[in-house]
């Protein structure tokens, strides 16, 4: 099992930058290396969408067509954290973004869905204002 903590949400003008930070908490020294880990978001009214993933190494990543080349996913296993650095955003970013962390440990494929991740954040707002 593992706690997630989102921070870096916020309120920005369409074309601005937002960071999200993901801290997560472990029983297991070590455990959040082991697992992959993604980004999604929901807005009301919609399911939920993937935004991102990477890897539990790091070095595989994965997105959501809407997002390539705006957004960049990133960990940090060092300190149990994962990041969400979100360039040119638009009005149509406008979502609560939700951290979680997959349940297959040392998954090496392509296939991500919100029914993968076992464990979630409780959110952080993003507003673009047009």
């Amino acid at each position: 099992q593992v706690q997630l903590l989102e921070s870096g949400g916020g309120l920005v003008q369409a074309g601005g930058s937002l960071r999200l930070s993901c801290a997560a908490s472990t029983r297991t020294f070590g455990a959040f290396g082991q697992y992959a880990m993604g980004w999604f978001r929901q807005t009301p009214g919609k399911e939920r969408e993937f935004v991102a993933a990477i890897n539990y190494s790091g070095d595989t990543k994965f997105y959501a067509d809407s997002v390539k080349g705006r957004f960049t996913i990133s960990r940090d296993n060092a300190k149990d954290m994962v990041y969400l650095q979100m360039n040119s955003l638009k009005p149509e970013d406008t979502a609560v973004y939700y951290c979680a962390a997959d349940r297959r440990p040392y998954y090496r494929g392509s296939a991500y869905s919100g029914s993968d991740f076992g464990s979630w954040g409780q959110g952080t707002q993003v507003t673009v204002s047009s």
